[in-house]
């Protein structure tokens, strides 16, 4: 010890928690070029299994959405000991009345998708096709690997280390803690689905309360860069990545700050997951600078390590807790919100109120817009589908910035939160969209004119 009471670490120490904070890093937030395209490792190994198992992986998802309604049913209507007992059955089947009837739905669109019954509007390749042999293909790899390799930046000091760093900066602007910042990176720059797998991790564990987890997973668990070029291509406007992504980012940066104070996120419990606090290491002691104190923690933590098998053990639990949990909210929410905006006029309708705020923006083809604006609600890249054939580019633009910025649409990570054991309801999801919207809209508009 020194005279401060601070420990003298060893080379090895610090390579503790260098190297595996390192890879976390590397293998789930670092983009990269490869076949002439950006991806991070952990979405290049998810494509290269879902493409070995494109035949099977329907079969799969269709089998795992199976078990979880079987067992959630048996244990409703029965309560076996078998189930009770057993602590991963128990925790994968014991859900309230609510969810155990998602759960049902999303096995019934599964079996009619898979095996093409019913009409065709339930399992065309524009709803429930998409859904279970697109979507959910993708996300059962990404789910794998990810849940996997999160304990890199989970376990061995990394959010301990940003987060007393970021404190400063987290806390006033967001009311967050720094770790939070990790969550923001991952998904901004990997995918939006590891943000929310992070946050849920880091809830369930006791580092995040109840407000802060919803928060951060409706406000931070953004899309990625990748998939924001897939959108700006879709319009016809890729050479203006640049102005496109500093307009997304000052937007969100807008939303961060404003959305969080208003209900619902703002009647969030600053209560933590079974009453289980952990300690984040936000009040610096005397006698150690900001630095020295992340450091600290991020030793101690990476120290403190548990064996290889219980690393793998830890990850697979979460990998587990998304196929069972979250796969057939994503198939029954997905569905049902593709349907909807295939086909019925039901979203046009309710952007019907946004063609005045348009016009008075001086937004170009504010009707056409219009109807852009809630069907992001279903799926994020409906949006910029139905606005690719809008003659102002301009609108184009609007649309496609909007469409990323609103965040929460159910086909992919809105059902991925509702999946989640963070407590937001699709009520709660639908408010928040239509909050960011409101927001991100005028500063979006603003960018837009002076841009064109």
């Amino acid at each position: 010890m020194n005279e401060h009471g601070k420990s003298n670490y060893s080379v090895i120490d610090y390579l503790k928690f260098i190297i595996p904070s390192a890879l976390g890093v590397l293998l789930l937030m670092v983009p990269f070029q490869y076949k002439g395209e950006t991806t991070i490792f952990v979405a290049l190994l998810a494509s290269a299994l879902t493409n070995l198992l494109t035949g099977i992986l329907p079969l799969i998802i269709l089998l795992f959405i199976t078990f979880t309604a079987g067992l959630t049913l048996i244990d409703k209507l029965a309560a076996p000991d078998w189930i009770r007992k057993n602590g991963f059955l128990a925790e994968t089947a014991t859900v309230s009345s609510f969810w155990a009837v998602i759960r049902v739905i999303g096995f019934i669109l599964a079996f009619l998708v898979f095996f093409k019954i019913g009409p065709e509007w339930l399992w065309s390749a524009d709803t429930g096709g998409l859904v279970l042999n697109d979507l959910i293909l993708g996300l059962f790899s990404i789910f794998l690997f990810a849940g996997l390799l999160l304990p890199f930046l989970t376990d061995f000091g990394m959010l301990e280390f940003v987060g007393v760093l970021l404190t400063p900066v987290m806390r006033p602007l967001f009311g967050l803690p720094g770790r939070s910042s990790i969550d923001a990176v991952a998904s901004w720059i990997g995918d939006g689905t590891i943000g929310v797998s992070l946050t849920n991790k880091q809830y369930k564990e006791g580092y995040y309360t109840e407000r802060e987890a919803a928060v951060i997973a409706t406000t931070f668990s953004a899309v990625s860069i990748t998939f924001s070029l897939v959108v700006l291509k879709q319009v016809d406007l890729v050479s203006l990545f640049g102005p496109y992504y500093l307009t997304i980012l000052a937007s969100a940066i807008v939303a961060a700050v404003v959305v969080p104070k208003l209900p619902p996120l703002s009647n969030k419990k600053d209560a933590y997951y079974g009453g289980n606090k952990a300690d984040i290491g936000e009040n610096i002691p005397d006698h150690y600078t900001k630095f020295e104190w992340a450091r600290k923690l991020a030793l101690e933590k990476a120290d403190n390590r548990l064996s290889a098998r219980d690393f793998f053990k830890s990850g697979f639990k979460t990998v587990t807790d998304l196929w069972f949990g979250v796969l057939p909210v994503i198939m029954a929410f997905g569905t049902i919100a593709l349907i909807i905006a295939e086909y019925t006029p039901i979203f046009a309708w309710l952007g019907i109120p946004f063609i005045p705020i348009l016009k008075i923006l001086q937004v170009p083809y504010a009707v056409e817009a219009s109807q852009t604006i809630m069907v992001g609600f279903a799926d994020m890249f409906l949006p910029s589908i139905i606005g690719s054939t809008i003659p102002s580019e301009m609108t184009r633009f609007i649309v496609a910035t909007l469409s990323v910025t609103q965040l929460v649409y159910l086909s992919e990570a809105g059902a991925v939160i509702l999946g989640s054991d963070i407590n937001i309801t699709p009520l709660d999801l639908f408010f928040i969209f239509i909050q960011r919207t409101l927001v991100t809209l005028p500063v979006i508009v603003l960018a837009a004119h002076l841009i064109f």
